[in-house]
């Protein structure tokens, strides 16, 4: 068995023999090849273009170029993408009652270098829903190059200045954003701290007013408590606290029907005691009150001298 087992041994080194000649044989035969056999062939070429795009790359953007280029035509993926036919060609919006489409656009900031393929539909939405005036927003890609944006709209119930400030205001009293232009100016009217948060109270206050309420122009509220109306021609009426004000109100209907009180030489009607009126005349019309009881005395004089 010790003889069977040291033969098998010279065996085997002598079948790996061969095998590290041969390895040996290759390695000397690589070490005499030249440098440039062993690289492979367009090597340098490849290298020089390399180099040389890495040189163009790194001039563009020490230059600036880059910046210029996105101002002028949006992220590279954004061009490629646009390139293959997944630029926003069309934008459909749904649901503007107040808002104007210019002004949703705006917000959504997609332009003509945008892209669908890479337009991230929930900024989109985020961006709109940060309007005052925006409620709810959704938005939707429709392949290859159509956007669908559905808005629901904060309803405005009122307008409210405050500290010389004109802003439109929901029924709640929140703001909506300021005004721009008239297309709110048939909203009611409404002045001072806190009335915004009363705007539902004198919209309630003008239903009361029948056929004098295309002739009040504005509520004020006075230290938080009471209204006091602004009337087309410039007369001012006070009205009481509380639930008083709506009969005032219609105590006051029914003397401009009756006596036409309001078309009288007045700055202001006071109506906060429920059981008298008083008004103040204009500098004008006191001045010929004055003048006329001047005469109608001297008048009584004379006729008592006489």
């Amino acid at each position: 068995m010790a003889g069977a087992g040291a033969a098998a041994m010279a065996a085997g080194f002598a079948g790996h023999g061969p095998v590290r000649r041969r390895r040996a044989w290759f390695a000397r035969r690589a070490a005499a090849r030249p440098l440039a056999d062993r690289i492979p062939p367009r090597t340098g070429t490849a290298l020089v273009f390399c180099f040389m795009a890495l040189v163009g790359i790194t001039g563009y953007h020490l230059g600036g170029h880059d910046v210029a280029f996105r101002e002028a035509y949006g992220e590279p993926r954004d061009v490629l993408a646009r390139a293959a036919g997944f630029g926003v060609s069309r934008i459909d919006i749904s649901g503007l009652k107040e808002l104007r489409r210019e002004e949703a656009l705006k917000a959504t900031g997609v332009t003509g270098r945008s892209s669908l393929l890479f337009l991230d539909v929930n900024e989109v939405r985020a961006a709109l829903e940060r309007l005052p005036m925006v409620k709810e927003a959704s938005v939707r890609k429709l392949y290859p190059d159509a956007l669908a944006i559905s808005i629901t709209e904060r309803q405005p119930a009122a307008l409210w200045q405050k500290n010389g400030e004109l802003f439109v205001i929901a029924a709640d009293g929140a703001p909506l954003g300021p005004v721009t232009d008239m297309r709110f100016a048939r909203l009611p009217f409404v002045v001072g701290e806190g009335a915004n948060l009363r705007a539902a109270e004198y919209a309630a206050l003008l239903e009361r007013a029948g056929p004098l309420r295309g002739r009040i122009r504005a509520g004020s509220l006075e230290a938080g408590a009471s209204w006091t109306l602004t009337m087309d021609n410039g007369v001012r009426v006070r009205l009481p606290a509380g639930e008083g004000a709506a009969a005032a109100l219609e105590r006051l209907v029914r003397l401009e029907r009756e006596h036409r009180l309001l078309e009288k030489d007045i700055l202001m009607v006071d109506l906060r005691m429920p059981d008298r009126v008083v008004a103040r005349q204009t500098v004008e019309a006191a001045a010929a009150r004055e003048e006329m009881l001047r005469n109608r005395a001297r008048q009584t004089k004379g006729a008592v001298t006489l």
